[in-house]
């Protein structure tokens, strides 16, 4: 069977290996000239299987109107005259009910740790080099209520099989050294070492180059911009590009904020919304006090991963931005706080600003699996959980393409 996957993000590239591992016939078409050039170029770089709660729980609500209008707040709103925004804000309020944010966080973490399995299979199976490491995790608490909370949350998640530990501001030191600038506004800390960082980018470059050499070999179909699905009755009998017409036995909507457009086409509202996010790269000298492990600073909402000799900072959430362009004002902000978390880094020159489009769903929880259209399957929606999630996901999405049993209940982030 010849299978067509719609996108060469993370997704869609891990989507491929896993469907050219069962034999089939893969091409990969995408809007861009080389794989990862959109929403995976540079993203966070955390694998963070273990922190994969939504960003809809009720924690949030009270939050909202401080965030909304901060000048440097890690959430901003640009409302505007567009239905699917008001309709996607008013799902996520909704799925910050407790008892729905639960339920998701708990399919959630099934997930992550799946794709925690699969990941590690990837990386032993294949000789990848996108500077991997098994550095784990450290959220760091500057708020001593927000602190006393994530122990909670701790005790609640350790109930569904996550292994993490609480520190002490004095341990959280001695865990990572590069916060001693900060050692005063600690109030203790999270670790989880299970955690990963990697080079998206690098790793959507690696499983091409894999994938071309593979024992069935993958195609690719670069600057190819699929317009629209070619229905006929119950199928789609190709796809329309800006390249010309493609035909395939099946067809995998994998192309992040763009599967929304596509997904329609196939009877199906995939509620995916872009949200938008930055990072900056630092890139790194013996000198820099830059921490070996990933970070979360929880207050700014930022997440720091050690790569090799660079440091890559990701942050913001901007809605009702739907343009992949660097905002100076929002770019500063990022900056300043990276200066009041590691003011003694001492970086080579500035960083490189990147803004890209998470492809978010209201609940967080991304959709895998069949739609109405019977050769036509999705993968997409996972926000700012791609890169974590993308090997799980993709092994699911191959197992029930090929009608096998998968690793998680059939119904689960079904569309």
């Amino acid at each position: 069977m010849h299978i067509i996957v719609i996108g060469a993000g993370i997704v869609g590239m891990t989507s491929a290996y896993y469907l050219a591992s069962k034999g089939y016939q893969v091409t990969v078409v995408d809007a861009m000239p080389g794989p990862g050039l959109s929403t995976s170029k540079a993203n966070g770089a955390q694998l963070s299987y273990s922190f994969v709660a939504p960003l809809a729980e009720p924690a949030v609500l009270p939050k909202l109107p401080s965030w909304l209008w901060a000048r440097d707040s890690p959430l901003s709103l640009r409302l505007c005259a567009d239905p699917a925004q008001w309709r996607w804000c008013l799902a996520f309020l909704a799925a910050c009910r407790s008892g729905v944010s639960r339920r998701t966080t708990e399919e959630l973490l099934a997930l992550g740790a799946y794709s925690r399995r699969k990941m590690h299979e990837l990386v032993r199976a294949e000789t990848l080099d996108f500077d991997f490491s098994q550095s784990g995790k450290l959220l760091v608490y500057q708020d001593q209520h927000a602190f006393e909370s994530a122990k909670t949350q701790v005790a609640y998640q350790a109930a569904l099989g996550s292994e993490q530990q609480v520190l002490s501001a004095d341990a959280c030191l001695a865990q990572e050294p590069a916060l001693q600038a900060i050692a005063p506004r600690i109030r203790g800390g999270i670790m989880t070492h299970s955690e990963d960082a990697g080079d998206c980018l690098r790793l959507c470059r690696e499983l091409e180059r894999v994938l071309r050499q593979g024992a069935v070999p993958v195609t690719f179909l670069y600057d190819t911009e699929v317009t629209r699905l070619e229905r006929q009755g119950d199928a789609i009998i190709g796809l329309r590009t800006t390249t010309g017409s493609l035909r395939a036995d099946a067809y995998v909507i994998a192309n992040g904020v763009q599967a929304q457009a596509l997904a329609r086409q196939a009877n199906l509202n995939a509620r995916i919304y872009p949200l938008k996010g930055y990072s900056l790269t630092y890139a790194l000298t013996a000198e820099s006090r830059a921490p070996r492990v990933s970070v979360s600073d929880i207050h700014s909402k930022i997440v720091y991963a050690r790569l090799g000799n660079r440091l890559r900072v990701a942050g913001m959430v901007d809605i009702g931005d739907g343009a992949a362009k660097l905002d100076a004002r929002r770019v500063a902000s990022l900056k300043r706080a990276v200066l009041r978390f590691f003011p003694e880094l001492h970086p080579v020159g500035e960083p490189q600003a990147w803004a890209g489009l998470r492809p978010a769903r209201p609940d967080s929880k991304p959709l895998i699996g069949g739609t109405a259209v019977r050769n036509v399957w999705i993968n997409a929606g996972h926000g700012a959980l791609g890169f974590t999630l993308a090997a799980g996901s993709a092994a699911l999405l191959a197992d029930r393409i090929a009608g096998e049993p998968g690793a998680l209940a059939d119904t689960l982030f079904a569309p």
